[in-house]
């Protein structure tokens, strides 16, 4: 009898998908349009196309960034679309939206990048715990574009799965 280890887990052809990978690291901002109105509630034009002229945008710079209004005010579409011609020639990227809708922009992006067809036929563990906490949106949009090429999908780790998708 041999006391050789066997390591099942390795052996049964389980790819493991950590989604850590994915989590967006880039660079992040995010303008508040609050500190531009008058009494954090009106937009007067000609202040703020000056506020906007002396605004240093150089904090940008290169950066994913979100432009919002944190305060309840009625915002003319046209200062959205004043301070992104002020941004587009630093920024990497804007979006209109929070810190948390950037963040989800951001992490949908990277997924973006994966090739669904790099996991033809395999059986796939999305890794369920790890450092990073990582967000339901993601694990639902992992699952949509690996199910039409995969074997299986599970959830979890190797050693304590539970199936999400099996192909009949």
């Amino acid at each position: 009898m041999s006391d050789a280890f066997v390591n099942k887990v390795a052996e049964s052809g389980l790819v493991t998908l950590d989604l850590e990978k994915w989590y967006p690291r880039e660079s992040t901002a995010v303008f508040d349009l609050k500190g531009y109105l008058f009494m954090e509630m009106i937009l007067k034009e000609k202040d703020f196309r000056e506020a906007l002229k002396n605004t240093d945008w150089t904090v940008y710079q290169d950066k994913h960034v979100a432009i919002t209004c944190s305060a309840d005010a009625i915002i003319p579409v046209w200062a959205y679309m004043l301070v992104a011609s002020y941004l587009e020639p630093v920024a990497r990227e804007i979006i209109m939206g929070n810190e948390q809708e950037l963040h989800k922009h951001l992490f949908l992006k990277n997924l973006g990048a994966i090739d669904p067809l790099e996991y033809a036929d395999a059986r796939v563990v999305i890794k369920g715990c790890g450092e990073t906490p990582i967000p339901d949106y993601v694990y639902m949009e992992i699952t949509r574009k690996l199910r039409p090429v995969v074997k299986s999908i599970m959830y979890g780790e190797p050693c304590s799965t539970v199936p999400v998708y099996k192909k009949k």
